[in-house]
């Protein structure tokens, strides 16, 4: 029934149930409908494989900040979508946030660095708002504080276009008190815990672990 009353179907389930959905509506899926998936690892090939026919889909990977309107979307269109239907789908996915399209062998990757990320911005948020709260800050109040931070520099990243190293570096005065916590930060690793947080998810995404 939903298909049949769509023009645009997103396939907004868990991709472990994506076989088992697409052979329930395949059958009555339309060569004008355009096919939205979110499920990180279903290859473009892997879903027209599972319709049997050609379908116009749009291989998307969102964030869930899109709950709040600050979503990232990477997108990658199959051939058979035409520039006017990849054009209305991206105002569709620019309305919960920003969009890039993007190769899909690059998919995998968007997964680990913007799909999965943001409960490691909320880790990184919940660690320090956990040290404000240790030398006495309420922790309601330690939150607002850390989360509004994460959320300016983030906008400054966006919005001034300048390396994160160069703004790092006008926060960071010679001998102060910044660039010794960025010191202590280097010590014990978090750059590399990052990056080897990502190479975790990327082997998950090609199913190696």
């Amino acid at each position: 029934e939903v298909i049949n009353s769509s023009d645009i179907v997103i396939l907004s389930v868990k991709p472990q149930f994506y076989a088992e959905v697409i052979a329930e509506i395949k059958d009555d899926v339309r060569e004008d409908q355009i096919i939205i998936t979110i499920a990180p690892g279903k290859t473009l090939a892997w879903l027209k494989e599972q319709f049997g026919k050609n379908v116009k889909i749009v291989r998307t990977m969102p964030n869930t900040p899109a709950l709040v309107g600050a979503g990232m979307t990477a997108a990658c269109p199959n051939e058979y979508m035409t520039k006017e239907e990849i054009a209305y789908v991206l105002t569709l996915l620019e309305s919960f946030g920003r969009v890039e399209i993007i190769p899909e062998r690059l998919m995998d990757t968007v997964v680990s660095v913007s799909g999965s990320s943001p409960a490691y911005v909320y880790m990184f948020i919940e660690a320090l708002a956990d040290s404000a709260v240790k030398y006495g800050i309420p922790r309601a109040d330690a939150y607002k504080l850390v989360a509004q931070t994460v959320l300016g520099s983030a906008k400054m990243v966006l919005e001034t276009g300048e390396h994160p190293g160069m703004l790092k570096d006008k926060v960071c005065s010679p001998g102060g008190t910044t660039i010794a916590g960025v010191a202590a930060l280097e010590e014990y690793g978090l750059r590399n815990a990052l990056i080897k947080a990502t190479d975790a998810c990327y082997a998950k995404c090609k199913g190696i672990q």
